[in-house]
């Protein structure tokens, strides 16, 4: 059974409106004997009878009655798809699917979907937060549109998705009141290892970026003493905020407790270096925003316009 398509439901509708084949052909912009050949095509695929002729003239018949009323709901439907689709390419309406590890998403992506939204606000945003190395492999594997992360990519991943900085900010090393490096910020490479830390999860981006730090600066992660590891930059920000242990947290995520002094940023001086008592040398850990999407997925008008909303 090769079904109806819409163009026999386009003829059908015609002739039934005029009862006429001819009118309906010209209506249509197609000779008269295509229509014949479209109802009769329609007639012998059910079975049915759509149309009396009856002389020169063609009555409706019960079957033709039926059909008229579910083909001109489908091609109602048809036209609202359309618009749908035009609108879609507009960027009139639609979904946007966001995949972003956590402090990105909790700290500066709100700021740009706001943006978005009230330049697009008939568009849906879905955002998904993870660590990154979820977002990573959802954004290759089409889950997310775009993926944003402050981590690395896994080298697996690299020929697969494109890479592109839209941001950054700093890790601070951030202890609570009762640590002793409260009332002394600044201490050397080598008091690191003589306080408790607490950590991210192996898949954060923010682990990713402190243990590439340490590794830069001559230190090995595993010198440090890890008390706890936990899986929410908040967790750790309430833990280390009660002073147990410090942290490296996004300078974003701690701003508001820095300001009130129930955290305080720890500079760390690089005492492997020639020492200079009168300029030390201040260690800080820059990192970069990244914007990820598929090398070969199509993007669609949606994802290109929150891609300049990043930019911005």
């Amino acid at each position: 059974m090769a079904g109806m398509t819409l163009d026999q439901l386009r003829i059908f509708l015609a002739v039934a409106e005029h009862l006429h084949f001819t009118r309906a052909a010209e209506e249509l912009y197609i000779t008269q004997p295509a229509v014949s050949a479209a109802i009769q095509s329609l007639e012998e695929e059910y079975g049915v009878k759509l149309f009396h002729r009856i002389g020169r003239h063609i009555e409706i018949a019960e079957p033709g009655k039926l059909l008229q009323i579910e083909a001109q709901k489908i091609m109602d439907q048809v036209v609202l798809t359309e618009r749908s689709l035009r609108e879609l390419n507009d960027l009139q309406r639609g979904e946007l699917n966001l995949g972003s590890s956590l402090t990105i998403g909790n700290y500066w992506l709100p700021e740009k979907i706001t943006k978005f939204q009230h330049k697009y606000p008939r568009i849906a945003i879905n955002c998904t937060l993870a660590n990154a190395e979820t977002i990573c492999a959802g954004t290759a594997t089409g889950k997310f549109d775009l993926g944003l992360v402050e981590g690395e990519v896994k080298p697996s991943l690299k020929n697969v998705l494109e890479e592109e900085i839209v941001g950054g900010d700093r890790l601070l090393i951030v202890v609570g009141q009762y640590h002793p490096w409260y009332d002394h910020p600044e201490v050397t490479l080598s008091d690191l290892s003589k306080s408790g830390w607490i950590m991210r999860e192996a898949g954060s981006g923010t682990q990713q970026q402190f243990e590439q730090a340490l590794q830069n600066w001559g230190i090995h992660p595993l010198q440090l003493d890890v008390i706890s590891i936990l899986n929410s930059g908040e967790m750790v920000k309430a833990v280390v905020e009660n002073g147990i242990g410090a942290a490296a947290i996004s300078e974003l995520m701690v701003k508001k407790e820095l300001q009130l002094g129930t955290l305080r940023s720890i500079q760390v001086i690089d005492n492997h270096s020639q020492p200079n008592p009168r300029q030390p040398q201040y260690l800080q850990i820059v990192r970069a925003f990244l914007k990820l999407k598929h090398r070969q997925r199509f993007q669609t008008k949606l994802s290109k316009a929150f891609e300049e909303i990043l930019s911005q």
